[in-house]
């Protein structure tokens, strides 16, 4: 389970907690905050704290006092321009600190976005708990044949069962060396900083990650696209929904011209020019490449 009887009391001993203050606040993240929302089989990602909201980017744009000096739709007009355009700073004024709970070979995926603030439980001075992601079956899946760092159809039968328990037998059985190694019984014990490394990268790490909307959306961007990997497009699909209630305005925005966008090169432009005009363009006289035609098809036909 992701969270142990402690760990649900002290959340809602958080929740149960209140103070008045004159910064403005989000309903919408307010309702998430200190939350555990589960994601995959041990993981979870929770908001510890944040600051900002719609208004907050409206405000910085035009720089004014208070909550702004138009009206509601105006602003999100003003926030849609802003997304369209790909300015930046004005959605920096938000951020957001998370609690999340991943496998570490997530994490390691998740640290590439060096955007943040990071602070990672220590494998130094703490024991590592025994919790593994183990796949489900439907997600044990065999190298693509078209995409070099994808997947491709789930494994079946007597492969899939056989991968299945070699996972957990492997995780199991390091991380039985690994208690054994450090334990102080009858032996001097391995030092916790050198057995670490003999446990697998489906092991579960926690971190603290603090960020800027602008990166966290750039984060998003990438992570919750179809194409990325399973195990961290969920991540990304559960903040997907923390940021929608957090900052509305700016989501929609961010969905219409980010998540839901197609960008095109200056050859695709040029070969939509050409087909309104009639003209039969191939992929020898579209002046791209077999990938970026096969992209482009797979989008316009």
């Amino acid at each position: 389970m992701p969270l142990s009887p402690e760990q649900h009391q002290e959340i809602e001993a958080q929740r149960g907690q209140s103070a008045t203050t004159l910064r403005a606040v989000s309903p919408g993240m307010e309702a998430h905050l200190y939350k555990a929302h589960q994601v995959l089989d041990h993981g979870f990602v929770r908001v510890v704290d944040y600051m900002g909201d719609d208004s907050a980017i409206v405000q910085a744009a035009r720089v004014s006092y208070g909550r702004g000096t138009k009206s509601v739709s105006n602003d999100e007009g003003l926030i849609r321009y802003l997304m369209r355009h790909w300015h930046s700073t004005p959605f920096e004024m938000c951020e957001v600190k998370l609690h999340v709970k991943l496998p570490v070979f997530v994490a390691r995926q998740w640290i590439r976005h060096r955007t943040a603030n990071v602070n990672e439980y220590s494998g130094r001075y703490s024991i590592l708990d025994r919790e593994f992601y183990i796949p489900s079956a439907e997600h044990l899946a065999a190298q693509s044949v078209v995409n070099n760092q994808g997947r491709g159809e789930a494994l079946s039968g007597e492969e899939a069962a056989r991968v299945l328990a070699w996972l957990k037998d492997d995780a199991g059985r390091a991380y039985d060396h690994y208690e054994a190694m450090i334990s102080q019984e009858g032996q001097q014990g391995l030092a916790r900083e050198l057995a670490r490394m003999n446990l697998p990268a489906n092991i579960y790490t926690q971190w603290y990650w603090k960020v800027d909307l602008h990166n966290l959306l750039h984060f998003l961007r990438l992570r919750a696209d179809a194409h990325a990997q399973y195990e961290i497009r969920v991540y990304a699909d559960a903040l997907c929904e923390i940021v929608k209630d957090w900052v509305p305005f700016a989501y929609k925005a961010f969905e219409d011209y980010r998540l839901g966008a197609v960008s095109m090169s200056t050859q695709a432009v040029d070969v939509i020019k050409r087909r309104l005009a009639g003209e039969a363009v191939t992929q020898e006289t579209s002046g791209m490449s077999k990938g970026e035609w096969r992209e482009f098809v797979a989008i316009w036909g």
